[in-house]
């Protein structure tokens, strides 16, 4: 593709980015469509949140992505937010409007449900634990509660106290008081019982592949789904664990491409060519 005076940018800001696979992603679907655009990385430090909000909305950026530890600190800069986000409590998307006004949107929960629409029925009532209370906690625990009709879900986490304040700040959207809270050491015979088993931690993530954010693999049967939110690399500890015990085994991936997705169709007007994106994704 060749950049050009009309070339608009699109950026993720964090810190860390330099892992991101995001400009792979996004890059990949706008060459091939054609889309004047360019995504690139951008460091931003702890406490330069509303200065980089600022920038841009001042550089007229067609949208950006916004990563850990700042999906939270957004929020005051933006002029709108979808609901979801606000629900949440945090954004990973944002879109610039012509008018300059930029809104916040979470497309982490669009993505966390894409791999789970086979399993759908099988959901519906279930028991699920949820590992982790941080940000990643937070988009798949709305998910849950908002799409599956579940008899518990269950936020296990080394700091009880931070799962409990994510407990309360989703209440509005547990009608079925379904939230409870354990510490992570406490959650044996809660992972046994349940059907899904989500990894909300960066525990066996590059370059800590050989940790494990549960080992004890003999808790899982062919009869868990086990959900890891990292990608890199594909395949967990966790995961490898769990599927030698006859589990259904769900990777990172595809929660990836499909917040990817959702956030690309606001900032181009087109469906992102997935399957491109996922073959290019598997040669790289």
């Amino acid at each position: 593709m060749l950049i050009d005076g009309e070339t608009r940018l699109l950026t993720l800001i964090g810190d860390p980015v330099a892992h991101s696979r995001s400009p792979f992603i996004h890059n990949t679907a706008l060459q091939h469509q054609g889309h004047n655009m360019v995504y690139v990385t951008t460091r931003v430090r702890e406490g330069d949140v509303r200065e980089a909000v600022a920038g841009l909305r001042a550089l007229h950026v067609a949208g950006a992505n916004v990563t850990i530890p700042h999906k939270e600190a957004v929020l005051p800069f933006l002029d709108e937010v979808h609901p979801r986000a606000q629900a949440v409590g945090a954004v990973n998307t944002i879109v610039a409007e012509p008018n300059r006004t930029l809104r916040g949107d979470n497309t982490d929960v669009v993505g966390f449900l894409e791999p789970l629409a086979p399993y759908r029925a099988a959901l519906q009532g279930a028991s699920v634990i949820i590992l982790g209370a941080g940000g990643a906690a937070r988009a798949a625990a709305y998910a849950l509660l908002t799409t599956f009709g579940l008899e518990r879900l269950t936020l296990a986490a080394r700091r009880p106290h931070q799962a409990e304040q994510l407990a309360a700040h989703l209440a509005p959207h547990d009608a079925g008081d379904a939230l409870h809270v354990v510490p992570l050491g406490s959650a044996e015979r809660l992972v046994r019982r349940a059907k899904l088993v989500v990894n909300a931690t960066p525990v066996g993530m590059h370059p800590r592949t050989d940790a494990t954010p549960w080992p004890a693999p003999g808790d899982f049967t062919a009869e868990h789904l086990v959900y890891d939110l990292i990608y890199n690399p594909r395949e967990t500890r966790l995961l490898r664990e769990a599927a030698a015990q006859g589990a259904t085994a769900i990777g990172g991936l595809g929660m990836l491409i499909g917040q990817a997705a959702a956030a690309y169709a606001q900032w181009t007007g087109t469906a992102m060519p997935v399957e491109v994106v996922r073959e290019a994704l598997r040669t790289s």
